[in-house]
């Protein structure tokens, strides 16, 4: 006799509440809170400095989608939700009949994961922050989540807590650490469950999502929750406020923990810490709200893939572009790769980040804790984006003029105006332009000679 969705439900139900009885129950707020549960004054929280001072992170999408490592992490949700065609074939050409998502499971080892050669890379690529994907909408964790019994790295796979594991190495070199959390399951037979009853019930809310989100702060005290998989419900059904004025008010990284805007579907750009809005957002024009701009070096994946090819990859100019101009819009770049199922991040994702950090290394006065300029682009054939740090300005080109002198309209010189290209000694010669701005003689060395091959920086100082 087949056991329906309600019993299945009810029964996991009280697996789930009693491990976490056996656990002790989440924390609550306390009586004394400066911030109330509601978005008028939790949109009040100062975002903490570093976050703002960082504006370059990495993120890294992990988990048992990594195994199939095709199409992309939504893979059990093509195959299974959608009933995609391709998907369904590409099971049946490569795993027996009859085999499950859940199979994947012991094929997620992380066999040659080594937390420190990660932070390691990681810190070589110039990230002040790195985020890791502690649970997506397949809802495998990777810590031991005491609510996800049997689905997460302990139990099954790694055996290992590989949250746990990477935030140590990362902490060790003084690198941010931020947690990627899905707050739906796709599958979760309690989340079903609210979903047939209209998202009137919350049994998955109670039982699943807030005492994993209250165990991973407890637990791993991350600098950043990357909130994930709020679109089907309004925030009223997460408890997204609740959570939120808990965390800003009593848990142990009230005073450092910074968040994003996916807590309910009437929240993205809207309400929390900093603006995603979508994935892949680059605004126009400077936003007046902090903002940050999260990109995968696979365009077509953020979890890794077998069958991907260099054609969906981007190149080192793309990926140093996006960064300028986010960060010249007020914004954070936050560059995505997908490590194997073994654990390996491919050479591929290691040259990109290698790429970024060499650049970020001779650049990166012009962009690590500064703030956006009065103007942001020069548009003109150069396509030169501004930022700026105290009274010095930084202008970024993307491409060289090929007359070799450089054109700017927006800065006004002074008496005490002299300009440098960031990695090369000695002053630029520049003039006046007779009709606005100024032209700027740049250096007459051959390609090799000049500090980085793309995106040059040029330090002004003295301009209004």
């Amino acid at each position: 006799m087949r056991l329906g969705v309600l019993g299945a439900a009810l029964l996991l139900l009280l697996v789930l509440r009693a491990a976490q009885s056996r656990r002790g129950a989440w924390p609550r707020h306390g009586a004394h809170r400066r911030y109330t549960p509601d978005w008028k004054s939790l949109d009040g929280r100062p975002l903490p400095a570093w976050y703002d001072e960082a504006k370059f992170g990495v993120f890294l999408h992990w988990g048992v989608y990594s195994v199939p490592a095709w199409g992309s992490e939504w893979f059990w949700w093509h195959w299974k939700g959608e009933g995609r065609p391709l998907y369904e074939l590409f099971m049946k050409e490569n795993y027996p009949p009859g085999f499950s998502y859940a199979d994947f499971g012991p094929q997620f080892t992380a066999t040659f994961f080594e937390p420190n050669d990660w932070a390691d890379l990681f810190r070589a690529a110039g990230a002040r922050y790195v985020v890791l994907t502690a649970k997506h909408h397949e809802g495998f964790t990777n810590w031991p989540s005491p609510v996800s019994w049997n689905w997460n790295s302990q139990d099954l796979g790694p055996h290992r807590d590989l949250v746990g594991e990477l935030g140590t190495a990362l902490r060790k070199r003084n690198i941010r650490y931020g947690l990627y959390h899905s707050l739906l399951e796709w599958f979760h037979p309690l989340y079903l469950l609210d979903k047939k009853n209209g998202f009137k019930t919350q049994y998955f809310v109670s039982s699943k999502t807030m005492p994993e989100l209250y165990d991973l702060v407890n637990r791993y005290k991350p600098d950043l929750i990357w909130s994930d998989g709020e679109w089907e419900c309004p925030d009223t059904y997460w408890n997204s406020t609740d959570f939120l004025a808990w965390l800003y008010n009593d848990s142990p990284v009230k005073d450092q923990v910074v968040v994003n805007d996916r807590w309910g579907q009437n929240c993205s750009c809207h309400h929390g810490g900093f603006y995603n809005c979508q994935d892949k957002y680059m605004p126009e024009s400077l936003p007046g709200h902090k903002w940050e701009m999260c990109t995968s070096v696979d365009k077509l994946s953020w979890g890794y893939r077998r069958n991907m090819v260099m054609a969906s990859i981007a190149s080192e100019e793309e990926i140093i572009s996006e960064l300028v101009q986010a960060v010249s819009l007020g914004g954070n770049y936050l560059l995505n790769i997908g490590p194997t199922k073994d654990g390996v991040i491919v050479p591929i994702f290691q040259e990109r980040l290698l790429a970024v950090g060499k650049w970020l290394s001779i650049s990166g006065e012009a962009i690590y804790a500064s703030e956006p300029w009065r103007v942001q682009s020069d548009k003109n054939t150069t396509s030169v984006w501004y930022t700026s740090k105290g009274p010095d300005v930084y202008a970024i080109l993307l491409r060289w003029p090929e007359d070799g002198v450089l054109y700017l309209t927006s800065p006004k010189t002074t008496l005490t105006t002299k300009i440098v290209m960031l990695g090369l000694e000695g002053d630029l010669k520049w003039s006046p332009n007779p009709v606005q701005g100024l032209l700027i003689s740049l250096p007459q060395l051959p390609p090799s000679a000049l500090p980085v091959k793309f995106a040059w920086t040029l330090k002004l100082t003295g301009v209004k």
